[in-house]
């Protein structure tokens, strides 16, 4: 589910943030971080202020996949059968990478403003439904 700027959602599940906290009164550098941990019940509503999408970085198997498809079928039918037959395999072989690759392309976050008053910042888009 592709969520919008301006939509009403609610927390799909129980959250749990744990984390460092500093006070925000003195500088991170300087501050004695502690440790905090604030939980968030499962249909907290908010509004989604920001959504962020995040195209994932391709592997050097990725790249070399799309370049010889391209090869192959720009120019396969040009191709000695031999010549053909062995591009094919080397596509065949990196098919793998660019499923794994395809399946996990694109991650989708987001920002709310919780009715509570909590700000959820770079949560991903499936902690959430609309409300």
């Amino acid at each position: 589910m592709m969520l919008n700027v301006g939509q009403r959602v609610r927390l799909a599940a129980d959250l749990r943030l744990a984390g460092s906290a500093t006070p925000a009164a003195e500088l991170p550098e300087e501050a004695g971080a502690f440790v905090a941990s604030v939980a968030l019940a499962a249909g907290v509503e908010g509004v989604v202020e920001r959504v962020d999408e995040h195209h994932r970085q391709q592997s050097r198997e990725v790249r070399e996949y799309l370049r010889l498809k391209s090869l192959l079928d720009d120019f396969g039918h040009q191709m000695p059968p031999a010549s053909r037959g062995q591009l094919e395999e080397q596509v065949e072989a990196l098919e793998d990478h660019w499923a794994a690759h395809q399946r996990r392309m694109l991650r989708v976050t987001v920002r709310v403003r919780l009715d509570n008053g909590f700000v959820l910042d770079e949560a991903p888009e499936e902690a959430f439904t609309a409300a």
